[in-house]
């Protein structure tokens, strides 16, 4: 990702633990950037955290010494960027990931398919 922009909502579950960090300096979470950071907290495990149970929230809370009006605002925020993602209002461009051959190609599906997901890929050694 550019350090100089912010990760955009379309790439939100593949974002890396300092996508995370400047998403929650623009939602005003910013004091929470290295606890997250020291967590691992990415965008997979922000994807995963609409399953989890209430146990594993209060773990998580206390794990990041967040406040209750902050852990709130933060889903709120996830669900803003899950819906601009559904509703296709997000920005389409190119994964990370991708050679730049198939840009075109990418950007072409991504809009004839808003609905669609970018499926990192994650190869094990």
């Amino acid at each position: 990702m550019n350090k100089e922009r912010p990760p955009e909502p379309l790439d939100f579950f593949i974002w890396t633990v300092e996508d995370v960090g400047m998403w929650l300096e623009e939602i005003n979470l910013g004091s929470y950037r290295q606890i997250f950071k020291e967590n691992g907290v990415n965008g997979e495990y922000l994807e995963g955290m609409s399953m989890f149970t209430t146990e594993q929230i209060l773990r998580f809370i206390r794990r990041c010494h967040m406040k209750w009006g902050d852990f709130i605002t933060l889903c709120k925020e996830l669900r803003r960027i899950k819906v601009a993602c559904l509703k296709g209002e997000q920005k389409v461009r190119r994964p990370w990931w991708a050679p730049s051959c198939l840009s075109v190609v990418f950007v072409k599906v991504a809009k004839r398919n808003r609905q669609s997901r970018v499926v990192s890929l994650k190869l094990e050694p």
